[in-house]
């Protein structure tokens, strides 16, 4: 039975205060002086979310973490500690910690982290996703959900990177949401899809009669945005004359209108994304390097989604879920073997192309349980044809070895076996991520059987 969140601190006066605050949130909590308390109780039951003290009496709280990890390896572990310094939440996060958290602390920053942690690793209501819109548990995701978390509370600018449709935006809107500057606004803006000659006026604004048809006084996007956050989208298109007048504005904190004599101060946290090579732009002198190291104060990579497979069922569900909703459909569940089937696609169109499609499937399939046999033909290969469509691999071997035998080939068997092996083997970890322990138990081999069959010559 799921306790939520424990609480391991050898101060009363600390487990006292997080289990009111806890109580209070309709919470589910417990607390612990020791750490042979915890681990007696580990026995028994499994919480949502642990938050451990570094020093406690006779016991290092990291030491706790690293145990309670070998247990549970997805289990959220936040550090706390009334001695803050760097080396502590290095090697608290060197040792898997989600957050670190330095006493004394702000009972609203606990609970931002604690509703973070629960939400974003998946061991809340896995149906439920999280405010933000972003899903998943992958390790890749999870890493940059974590960098997320980081980043909100400054306001230092952010340079979003990835590919087309891993959904840029919505980490945007999640820096915002958790920033200070929540209240204020998010004013996006996509700098590829505004011609040259208004995208001026868009970012700053124009006065009356600054050029042809500026009949009016109108605010940029930078006015808009005061006190919250802007968003320039597709950072890596705007052109050269801009991106110096950008740069300027950076720079200094302050800009004119079009047409405008007086100066205007900047005050919206910058967060820019793209999905060009911004490295590359720079060399052939597309992209100002001044203005790249600017913006790339922080640089964070939203990980393609064939980086994040074990993501695709819940993503899945949760897309279908939201077209029955949006276009008044009856409510449609996907086949488990079409789940494993779209892991194992790669998915050049991202989270965008996986939204698109559960949308298709949801209107167009005629049954409540989609399966393999409602997918577009060019969705279904390799590897997961229709069930008269399938090809017999078996039949395909045997004519193989069949040409072989009449050669006069000798050492067959060893040789297809070795082949057969390998292949099995590449496919599961393929799927399961390059995780050798999920690979071998859907394989209902050891770890070392299928270590071996990787390692022996193909």
């Amino acid at each position: 039975m799921s306790e939520r969140i424990w609480i391991i601190d050898d101060d009363p006066a600390v487990r006292y205060v997080l289990e009111e605050f806890f109580l209070s949130q309709h919470l589910p909590v417990r607390s612990f002086e020791t750490g042979d308390e915890l681990r007696g109780a580990l026995a028994h039951h499994e919480p949502d979310l642990v938050m451990a003290d570094v020093r406690l009496k006779g016991e290092n709280g990291l030491e706790i973490m690293q145990s309670i990890r070998q247990e549970l390896p997805d289990l959220p572990v936040i550090v706390m500690t009334a001695y803050s310094d760097l080396d502590s939440a290095v090697r608290a996060f060197q040792g898997g910690a989600f957050e670190f958290l330095a006493k004394p602390f702000d009972l609203d920053e606990v609970g931002r982290l604690v509703k973070k942690a629960i939400a974003q690793t998946g061991l809340g209501d896995a149906q439920q996703p999280s405010e933000d819109g972003l899903i998943g548990s992958s390790p890749a995701f999870q890493d940059m959900i974590r960098m997320v978390g980081r980043l909100s509370a400054s306001a230092i600018p952010v340079l979003i990177t990835g590919e087309t449709g891993t959904g840029k935006e919505l980490i945007a809107r999640a820096l915002h949401r958790h920033s200070p500057r929540s209240e204020g606004p998010f004013i996006a803006i996509n700098t590829a899809a505004i011609p040259e000659e208004l995208l001026e006026s868009e970012l700053f604004g124009h006065e009356k009669g600054a050029f042809t048809g500026a009949t009016d006084q109108r605010s940029g996007r930078f006015e808009q945005a005061r006190g919250g956050t802007l968003f320039l989208d597709e950072i890596g298109d705007m052109p050269l004359t801009l991106q110096s007048r950008l740069l300027r504005v950076l720079a200094e904190g302050e800009y004119y209108r079009l047409g405008g004599r007086d100066l205007i101060r900047t005050d919206a946290r910058i967060i820019t994304a793209t999905h060009r090579d911004l490295d590359r732009r720079v060399a052939k002198g597309s992209f100002r390097a001044d203005l790249y190291h600017r913006l790339k104060v922080i640089s964070l990579r939203v990980p393609p989604l064939r980086e994040r497979r074990a993501d695709v069922p819940e993503l899945a569900r949760h897309f279908l879920r939201e077209a029955g909703k949006e276009f008044r459909l009856p409510p449609k569940m996907a086949d488990p073997a079409l789940l494993d089937h779209l892991k194992t696609l790669d998915w050049p169109g991202n989270v965008r192309e996986l939204k698109h499609l559960c949308q298709s499937l949801a209107a167009l399939a005629p049954a409540p349980l989609i399966s393999l046999d409602d997918l577009p033909l060019d969705y279904r290969a390799p590897g997961a044809l229709s069930r008269g469509e399938r090809i017999e691999w078996v039949q395909a071997m045997q004519r193989a070895l069949s040409t072989e035998l009449t050669e006069d080939q000798d050492r067959l068997f060893e040789r297809y076996k070795t082949q057969f092996e390998r292949a099995v083997a590449e496919c599961a970890m393929t799927l399961c991520e390059q995780n050798q322990s999920e690979a071998a138990r859907r394989l209902g081999i050891s770890r070392n059987t299928l270590a071996r069959i990787l390692n022996d010559s193909p």
